[in-house]
């Protein structure tokens, strides 16, 4: 499956976004998908994982309260709405797509699918 996101941008602390994660196939629905972030200079991180149906998510403890995953599998588009956002946002975020009814990938390696990453910057 290819994946595609998008949604990311400038944004001051406080500030909102929501990134988008589009699909080319109609069997979206049986990928579990998963966004991680990759500030500079530092490894890849965990962020968020969704399941097949989008009724159980998991999230990294330093965005839980404040970022929310989602899924529309009708429009094959996966989402993560983050909401108060800190400077220490700031990365490239990917999604990552996995066969499998699991929201408990939270390693890349679990994932054979990924996006090519879109930017956010939070500005204090």
């Amino acid at each position: 499956v290819q994946l595609q996101a998008s949604g990311g941008g400038l944004v001051q602390a406080g500030g909102s976004l929501r990134l988008s994660c589009a699909a080319s196939e109609r069997t979206f629905s049986t990928y579990a998908v998963g966004w991680f972030r990759q500030a500079p200079g530092k490894e890849r991180e965990f962020v968020s994982a969704i399941n097949l149906s989008g009724r159980r998510t998991y999230y990294a403890d330093s965005v839980k309260g404040r970022f929310t995953a989602s899924r529309d599998n009708a429009k094959n588009t996966v989402y993560l709405q983050m909401n108060s956002l800190k400077p220490e946002d700031t990365a490239v975020y990917y999604c990552a797509a996995q066969i499998g009814d699991s929201y408990g990938y939270t390693e890349p390696d679990e994932y054979d699918n990924w996006g090519q990453g879109t930017e956010v910057t939070v500005s204090s």
